[in-house]
């Protein structure tokens, strides 16, 4: 039986032992889609500014800010939960990389609302860094200007701090991935990343560091950072790939810690009548 069919196997027989908590009523608002969607605002929401509220008010991909009481946003809490216990297991491995098997999967989402849950705790920093040179989308998602960042520090050997930027939600920051390169491929394998990413995860003693990166089967990039980070989360779309493409990706990220999979996009038919509505985003701990 492969990883996968273990975390499935897994996350099968947990929905079998959950029981659904009765959901909090909500209020409505639009989002960008033009759609009437529930909306509340997030219980740490009195802390943000209210024009880091305007900015991503429209984002609805946001679900850990702008959509907290659905069924995603709960989904992304679990993961927080589950991933900050496997960080403090041995000592505390601060460095997570998020990324797929292909384009399309959900990782971004993934990585932007996991460091944004991530930042609502207290505790503990948050840095989120955009090493998706080839197509960055965190920016987008997060509202904010990304004409500056990691590739333009690595190229021009200026110092990483000159490119985060504070997001006003909780101790987020954020790193850009800077200039588009259509092939960074020597540049993220480099000796400077490697260094970069060691000042990164020394920096702060409290930081969590949540990277995006390019899809493991079309690219070279998450294989090397893959191995440089404390952990993997791998984020595996309903239907996008085969078994035997899943398997290349795990094979690919062998010698990573890969910590579980995402299960994104979950059919309806997936799903026990009880999680009816509760299927967008699943965490599936593999280990």
């Amino acid at each position: 039986m492969s990883r996968i069919e273990e975390a499935l196997k897994k996350a099968t027989k947990r929905r079998g032992e959950e029981a659904v908590s009765t959901r909090p009523s909500v209020s409505s608002s639009h989002c960008s889609d033009g759609l009437e969607r529930p909306a509340a605002k997030s219980p740490s929401s009195k802390s943000i500014p209210q024009e880091v509220l305007d900015r991503v008010k429209n984002q609805h991909m946001l679900v850990a800010m702008n959509d907290v009481v659905s069924p995603a946003a709960e989904e992304f809490r679990k993961l927080k939960q589950n991933l900050v216990r496997l960080t403090k297991k041995d000592g505390f491995q601060n460095t997570i990389l998020i990324t797929s098997g292909t384009v399309g999967e959900g990782k971004s989402v993934t990585a932007v609302n996991l460091a944004i849950s991530l930042a609502q705790e207290f505790d503990h920093t948050v840095l989120l860094v955009d090493a998706d040179l080839r197509r960055p989308s965190c920016g987008n998602l997060l509202c904010m200007d990304t004409s500056y960042g990691l590739s333009d520090c690595l190229l021009g050997g200026t110092d990483i701090s000159t490119a985060m930027i504070r997001t006003g939600i909780g101790k987020l920051s954020f790193l850009p991935a800077g200039t588009p390169m259509a092939n960074p491929g020597e540049l993220l394998a480099s000796k400077r990343m490697d260094d970069v990413l060691r000042e990164i995860k020394g920096r702060y003693s409290d930081r969590y560091v949540i990277i995006d990166t390019p899809p493991v089967l079309p690219f070279a990039e998450a294989r090397t950072l893959a191995r440089l980070a404390d952990m993997v989360v791998l984020v595996v779309k309903e239907g996008r790939l085969s078994k035997y493409e899943l398997g290349e990706t795990l094979e690919a990220l062998s010698g990573a810690n890969v910590a579980g999979v995402v299960y994104t996009h979950a059919s309806e038919a997936s799903t026990s009548n009880r999680y009816s509505g509760y299927a967008k985003y699943k965490y599936y701990s593999a280990s």
